[in-house]
């Protein structure tokens, strides 16, 4: 039995309720094992936590009543977290110097190491051309910008230049980073096949417990690598060509725009890089719309051998290769990858010429990805900030 997924159930309600019952004991048992032989901390999921709703005009209460603000989740959250919380502190970045700061990087770096206080950084309006990183020991930082004029960060480093995890404008290292209203994006050429080291990312996420509201993700191939770690990605924006969501993070994109980029070549969503049974990562895309001209793309492909990606209540448009999902020509990585779907609509969802490795799952066999326990948001999710 396969610790990813529920077994198909066609039973009564207290079957259901039973086998969910023995998988968390199930589950459970083997954590503990490896908690022990090991020295690692793992994160129980709850799977009583209330399921992501299939009504799309009932998203945004749902969210509301299950994603609570600061004030009333003390208790309840990550202690440190709940520390940092409840003394935050506000500093402006400006271009025109009206702010304590000209520049993003600058602001950064007047975070102390070792930081245990929410710093908001709030940005103004305009193009900040720089490459911008969070160091692992600066967490609790937000960036902020207004929903009216959304600043953008950008940068042109490709693979090349960097390697092509290091070539983001803004990597992020740190744990609990929170963005909200910002654009940004890699401005590197698009890659025509023949240069090599032409990948550019915009957005490098590598710390844990990472939350993204409302940001446009903007470039070609490679444009988002999320990395490692949980995160949550709502109301966004995202788009490129090949591989432009990628990585070994374990993470939910909600009511979330996946936009493809008109290509000649191929073209491909999420490459997911779980690698091995015992790895606890995973996409999944709910609530989400699949946009773009032309056909062909793939909503994943099997860049290692057990990648784990999912849609959920996904529109997906005719740009969607009617076959889905692609095996990366490694026909052995068919039995081992979860690539699934449920309840997905529009003309790009259509099962009929779906490859036969694709998964469409059940009712249980969707609800451990539907809930906020997937990435154990109750700990640590909070809402969008409002400065």
């Amino acid at each position: 039995m396969k610790l990813t997924s529920f077994p198909s159930l066609k039973a009564n309600t207290k079957m259901a309720r039973a086998t969910t019952t023995l998988f968390a004991i199930f589950q459970l048992a083997i954590i503990s094992i490896l908690s022990l032989n090991n020295n690692i901390s793992v994160s129980v999921p709850d799977y009583s936590q209330p399921i992501i709703p299939y009504s799309k005009a009932a998203l945004n209460n749902w969210f509301i009543a299950n994603v609570k603000p600061f004030s009333d989740r003390k208790g309840t959250l990550n202690a440190t977290l709940q520390a940092a919380e409840n003394r935050p502190k506000i500093i402006k970045v400006r271009k025109d110097g009206t702010g304590n700061f000209k520049t993003i990087t600058d602001a950064v770096k007047s975070v102390p190491v070792n930081n245990k206080q929410r710093v908001i950084v709030d940005i103004g309006a305009g193009v900040y051309t720089e490459k911008i990183t969070i160091e692992r020991n600066k967490p609790f930082i937000t960036f902020y910008g207004s929903a009216k004029a959304m600043p953008t960060l950008s940068y042109h480093g490709t693979a090349a230049q960097y390697g092509t995890v290091y070539s983001a404008t803004l990597t992020v290292e740190s744990e609990y980073f929170v963005a909200a209203n910002l654009i940004i994006q890699n401005t590197a050429p698009r890659p025509d096949g023949k240069r090599k080291g032409a990948q550019a990312v915009a957005l490098r996420t590598g710390g844990d417990k990472a939350a993204l509201y409302n940001c446009r993700i903007l470039g070609f191939q490679d444009t988002l690598c999320d990395d490692k770690g949980r995160h949550f990605f709502k109301d966004c924006y995202i788009e490129g060509t090949f591989d432009y969501i990628f990585g070994s993070g374990k993470s939910i994109y909600l009511n979330t725009e996946l936009h493809v980029v008109e290509e000649k070549g191929l073209r491909v969503i999420a490459a997911q890089a779980r690698n091995e049974e015992t790895e606890d990562t995973g996409f999944v895309f709910a609530h989400c719309r699949v946009t773009g001209k032309g056909r062909g793309a793939f909503l994943g492909r099997a860049w290692m051998k057990r990648p784990r990606v999912v849609y959920a209540y996904t529109e997906m448009g005719a740009v969607v290769n009617p076959a889905g999902w692609f095996n990366n020509f490694h026909s052995e990585r068919e039995g081992t990858a979860t690539f699934a779907e449920y309840k997905c609509t529009g003309a790009g969802s259509k099962s009929a010429e779906r490859v036969k490795y694709r998964k469409q799952l059940t009712d249980a066999e969707a609800k451990p990805y539907l809930s906020l326990s997937f990435i154990a948001a109750s700990q640590w999710l909070l809402p969008s900030p409002r400065v």
